[in-house]
C-alpha cells in the first residue's frame, strides 16, 4: 500500500492559522480520537492514567503502513490536505497535520499500527522531533494504538494545570460531545486500570442521549432529520466541485418543553460535519426559537447537527477548530427555527405518545414494555395534519378537557390551551383598536406612562392625577375588567410579556362550563399551533395516557382469550 501521508507545502503551511492546541489531557484524547474517527473506526478505546500523565487510544480503523508510520508525526504531515484549495472542502476532522508532531514535542509518543488487510503490524517511537528511533515489527488487530507517556514532563506546564479530578472530567466532556455527533460507535473508556465508563453505539444521537443525560428519557426526546436545499450561491459554488450536492443534512434532538428543561443553557448544542463547534449565533437561534415554551429562567436541551457543504464554513480561523465561520448565517438561521417549531408541534407521527408524567407513569406500570393489545396501526396514507384528531368526549372540573384519539386518551387544561391560542395570534396579528370613550386610569407613574406607550397605547394626561387610554389591544375591546388589564400591562417587560399578559388575561377560565363544540373547536385550534405543549409561561397543557398503558394497569391482557374476557 502506498504511502498517503506526506508534507504539507509551504504555502499551505502559511495559510494554516496554527498547530493544534495540546494544553491538557482532554485535548490529547480530542486529537487522538478524532484520527481514530477519520480513519473510520467504530470502536476506540481509551485508557488514561492521570499520576502516570499516560494515555493510550486504541481503535480499529483502517490502520498505517510502515511509509505512513514513519511520517506521521513530522511536522505539517498529513493524509488529508493536499493543497491550499482543499482548505475549503475540509470533510476530515483533523487536517492540519499538526497533533502527532506536537505531541512529540510534548511527550514521548510510540504508535502501533496494522493496515486492514495487512498481514504485519509495525511500532515506532519517535523522538522530540518527531523522527523515527526506533521500529520492529509487532502482533496487533487491524487498527492503531497511539501511546503517549510522560505528557507535559518536559516542560513546566504541569504546575499550571487543573487537578487530576478536573482533567478527567473534561476528558470525559470531551468524548461525551464526540459520541455525540458519532453515534455508530463504541466507546471504551478506562482509568487507572479499571473501566471508567462506556457508551454504546445507537442508530441515531436521540437513543444515544440518554447514556449520556441519564435524566433525560427516550419518550422526553424529538428528533428531527430534514434535508436542506443548498443556498443558491452555495450551488454555484460548488458547481464545478466534485464534493458538490444538491442538498445539506439537519439532525435535530429536541427535549420537549413540557418534560424536561435546564437552569442554564449548558445543552444547547451544536455540531458541524461531525464536530461539536461554538456558534454564539445558532445558540441564540435556537434559544429564541424556545422562547414563550419554558417557565422562567429554564433552558432547552436541545442538539443540533448540519452536514452541509465544506465550502459553506472556514474552519481554519480558530486554532483549536472548536469556532467556525458559517457562510450564509441568516439563511441557516431560518432552516434552524423551522426545524425546530417542527419538532414541536404535535403531528400524526407523534400523537400516540407513552404516558411522560412520573407520577402517572409509575400508577399505569408504564415503565414496563409496550403491548400491542388493542393497539391500532397508524394508517400509512395519514399526512401530518391532525386536525381533528383529538376527539372531545367530555369536561373534567370544568378545567380540563377529556380528547379521545385511536391510540388512548388526552387530559387538555382549557385555559392555557386557549393561552397558547391567543398568544401566537396576537404575535402574528398584534393589532390596537381606537376605543371609545376611553379608558380613563387614576394615579400612573411616569414608568408606567412610558411602559403603555412603549407597547404602542395611545395615552395622554386627562386632568390631574388623570390619564386616558385612547388605544387598545383588540382583544381586550370587549372586556369589562379592561382597566385593570391595562394596568397589568403598565407593570413592566416588552411587548412580547404584554402579549402574553393579554392572552393570559382573555383566555377561557377554569371553571367555565364548555360544550362538546366549543371544546372540539378549541382543541382544533390548539392542535394547529406552532408550541402546543406548554402555555407561553411554560406549563404543560395536556396529559397523554396510550391505551396500551391503560389496558396494563386494569390487567385487561390477564384474561384475552378467555370466555369472559373483552
Amino acid at each position: 500500500m502506498a504511502s498517503t501521508i506526506q508534507a504539507l507545502p509551504t504555502e499551505v503551511v502559511y495559510l494554516i492559522t496554527a498547530g493544534e492546541v495540546i494544553d491538557s489531557f482532554a485535548s490529547v484524547v480530542r486529537e487522538l480520537v478524532e484520527n481514530s474517527l477519520d480513519a473510520g473506526a467504530t470502536r476506540i478505546v481509551v485508557s488514561l492514567w492521570p499520576q502516570q500523565w499516560r494515555i493510550h487510544v486504541a481503535d480499529n480503523g483502517c490502520g498505517m503502513n510502515l511509509d505512513d508510520l514513519q511520517q506521521a508525526a513530522t511536522a505539517h504531515s498529513t493524509s488529508k490536505i493536499r493543497s491550499s484549495a482543499d482548505l475549503w472542502k475540509i470533510n476530515s476532522l483533523g487536517f492540519r497535520g499538526e497533533a502527532l508532531h506536537s505531541l512529540t514535542t510534548l511527550a514521548d509518543l510510540e504508535i502501533l499500527s496494522r493496515p486492514t488487510g495487512g498481514n504485519l503490524g509495525w511500532r515506532v517511537i519517535y523522538s522530540d522531533s518527531g523522527k523515527v528511533v526506533q521500529v520492529e515489527a509487532t502482533a496487533i488487530a487491524p487498527g492503531t494504538v497511539v501511546i503517549v507517556s510522560n505528557l507535559f514532563g518536559s516542560s513546566s506546564r504541569r504546575q499550571g494545570l487543573p487537578s487530576a479530578a478536573q482533567q478527567m472530567k473534561a476528558v470525559q466532556a470531551t468524548i461525551h460531545q464526540i459520541a455525540l455527533c458519532h453515534p455508530h460507535v463504541t466507546w471504551q473508556v478506562c482509568q487507572n486500570d479499571r473501566q471508567w465508563f462506556t457508551i454504546c453505539p445507537a442508530t441515531t444521537t436521540g437513543k444515544l442521549l440518554p447514556q449520556i443525560l441519564p435524566q433525560v428519557r427516550q419518550g422526553d426526546l424529538q428528533e428531527v432529520k430534514l434535508e436542506v436545499p443548498n443556498t443558491p450561491n452555495s450551488a454555484l459554488q460548488t458547481q464545478n466541485s466534485e464534493l458538490s450536492t444538491q442538498h445539506s443534512a439537519l439532525s435535530l434532538v429536541v427535549g420537549l418543553p413540557d418534560r424536561c428543561h435546564r437552569h442554564r443553557p449548558d445543552w444547547v448544542r451544536v455540531a458541524i460535519n461531525g464536530r461539536m463547534v461554538k456558534s454564539p449565533e445558532l445558540e441564540q437561534t435556537i434559544l429564541s426559537a424556545f422562547h414563550r415554551t419554558l417557565p422562567r429562567d429554564r433552558y432547552p436541551i436541545c442538539f443540533l447537527h448540519l452536514a452541509i457543504s465544506p465550502e459553506q464554513i472556514n474552519w481554519n480561523r480558530n486554532p483549536a477548530k472548536t469556532e467556525i465561520y458559517l457562510n450564509e448565517l441568516s439563511y441557516w438561521q431560518e432552516q434552524i427555527t423551522q426545524a425546530i417549531n417542527q419538532a414541536l408541534r404535535i403531528s400524526s407521527a407523534n400523537l400516540r405518545e407513552a404516558v411522560h408524567t412520573t407520577r402517572v407513569g409509575k400508577l399505569l406500570k408504564a415503565a414496563e414494555a409496550k403491548g400491542g393489545y388493542n393497539f391500532n396501526p397508524k394508517n400509512p396514507n395519514e399526512g401530518n395534519d391532525t386536525q381533528h384528531s383529538l376527539k372531545a368526549v367530555a369536561q373534567v372540573s370544568n378545567t380540563y378537557i377529556v380528547a379521545e384519539h385511536s391510540g388512548g386518551m388526552w387530559l387538555v387544561e382549557q385555559h392555557i390551551a386557549h393561552e397558547r391560542v391567543l398568544y401566537e395570534q396576537l404575535c402574528d396579528n398584534w393589532q390596537l383598536v381606537p376605543t371609545e370613550p376611553p379608558i380613563i386610569l387614576y394615579q400612573l407613574s411616569p414608568a408606567q406612562v412610558s411602559q403603555l406607550q412603549r407597547i404602542g397605547l395611545d395615552i395622554e394626561p386627562f386632568g390631574e392625577q388623570l390619564w386616558a387610554v385612547r388605544t387598545l389591544p383588540t382583544l381586550l375591546q370587549q372586556r369589562e375588567d379592561c382597566a385593570e388589564a391595562i394596568l397589568e400591562l403598565s407593570w413592566g417587560g416588552d411587548l412580547q410579556t404584554a402579549q402574553v399578559a393579554v392572552a393570559c388575561r382573555s383566555a377561557i377560565r377554569n371553571g367555565t362550563p364548555m360544550n362538546l363544540q366549543e371544546m372540539q373547536t378549541l382543541l382544533d385550534e390548539w392542535q394547529s399551533t406552532r408550541n402546543p405543549r406548554t402555555c407561553p409561561h411554560g406549563r404543560p397543557i395536556y396529559l397523554s395516557l396510550e391505551e396500551s398503558a391503560l389496558a396494563r394497569f386494569f390487567r385487561r391482557n390477564w384474561v384475552i382469550g378467555k370466555s369472559h374476557g373483552v
